[in-house]
């Protein structure tokens, strides 16, 4: 048993945050449904973020399409869909159409711009709607342009887990009246609330409105260094305690550089600068070594396969290899435990048994008990 297993998602296959939500939702053991359009030249092996799902092909702008997937909304408890606004009303698809036929449906919406304003109608990435609800303005030291990991900051933080947050709170409100409801969840909303324990920062006066300079971007206890060996650490030693032992650990205590109090933001220029020449004399791993067994705040920049290999990922088995592909397992952890990650299946992999249980006995054999 997952805590999910008696969620039923019905999911319009499109692109980033729509299919990671309905991933995650698998993870958890939810029944996730995807319905994808069958395209020449697409690839037959299982894509990491259909996962745990089914797959079947379907052309909404057919009427059988469109009458697929209202079958299959009959019995779902959630819809997730990632088109521009207006296109699923235009299939016959949209909120009102589905909600009469089952009226406990959450209709999930995965946007950028959202369901409204200037920007609703037009294109744009990740990168775009991170910039935009403010996001991106931080992402980088004052004098070098902001970048964001890909896909990260705005399609998955901002899109997929507010999502999957509305799609959960709506299945909760319809178990507990009936009642179903639309999510309009656009990644610029997400993106901007992700913002507020950094605004809680601003009102302390911890993060400025003007790059480099702000704790995160200036200090030296909160800062990324390089190595000798050209890779990188970071520091977040914020807290007093946690400061002084990294002066203490480093043989800095009583330097005259840094006799004056954490805060002397007219000392930091020179402390950032002798952190600076101090990391850059040893390559990455010696300084692990002296700092991760340590309360200092320290982290050591890794790739992903890397960060695969590190001690403690490895320990938690946070990583594994699955069909040749490197993948995280399912997250958060239930009970002490993670769930593995469920098979990939290739687009379309489950059209002719989904056809097959419709034909015979209707949605409700479609979707597992």
């Amino acid at each position: 048993m997952k805590v999910l297993d008696s969620v039923r998602v019905l999911e319009i296959g499109g692109l980033g945050p729509g299919p990671f939500c309905a991933m995650h939702l698998a993870d958890l053991g939810a029944d996730v449904i995807s319905v994808v359009r069958e395209t020449k030249g697409r690839e037959t092996t299982g894509a990491l973020l259909n996962r745990g799902k089914r797959s079947v092909f379907a052309d909404l702008k057919t009427e059988e399409g469109r009458q697929l997937v209202l079958a299959l909304v009959a019995e779902a408890d959630a819809l997730i869909e990632g088109m521009r606004p207006g296109v699923m009303e235009r299939l016959g698809l949209g909120p009102e159409e589905c909600l009469a036929v089952n009226p406990r449906l959450v209709y999930g919406r995965m946007t950028g711009w959202g369901q409204s304003g200037p920007l609703a109608p037009r294109a744009g990435h990740d990168t775009n709607y991170a910039a935009v609800s403010g996001a991106l303005w931080g992402c980088s030291p004052a004098d070098a342009r902001p970048v964001s990991p890909f896909a990260v900051l705005g399609d998955i933080g901002g899109g997929a887990l507010y999502l999957m947050t509305g799609l959960l709170s709506g299945i909760v409100q319809a178990r507990a009246t009936g009642r179903g409801t639309v999510v309009d969840a656009a990644i610029v909303d997400g993106a901007a609330h992700m913002l507020n324990l950094n605004l809680s920062a601003r009102q302390r006066g911890v993060v400025a409105d003007e790059r480099g300079h702000s704790m995160y971007d200036s200090s030296p206890f909160y800062e990324t260094y390089v190595c000798a060996d050209g890779k990188h650490i970071t520091l977040g030693a914020i807290e007093p305690q946690f400061y002084a032992l990294l002066l203490e650990t480093l043989g800095l205590q009583g330097d005259a550089d840094f006799v004056t109090g954490q805060w002397d933001k007219a000392a930091w220029p020179q402390r950032r600068a002798r952190l600076a020449a101090l990391f850059l004399s040893q390559p990455c791993a010696h300084w692990q070594a002296l700092l991760e067994p340590t309360d200092v705040c320290f982290g050591a920049v890794l790739s992903p396969p890397e960060a695969a290999e590190h001690l403690h990922m490895r320990a938690r088995g946070v990583y594994v290899e699955q069909g040749g592909t490197l993948q995280a397992v399912p997250a958060p952890r239930f009970d002490g435990a993670a769930y593995a990650p469920g098979e990939a299946c290739a687009p379309g992999a489950h059209t002719q048994q989904v056809q097959a249980q419709l034909a015979a006995q209707g949605a409700r054999a479609v979707w597992r008990k």
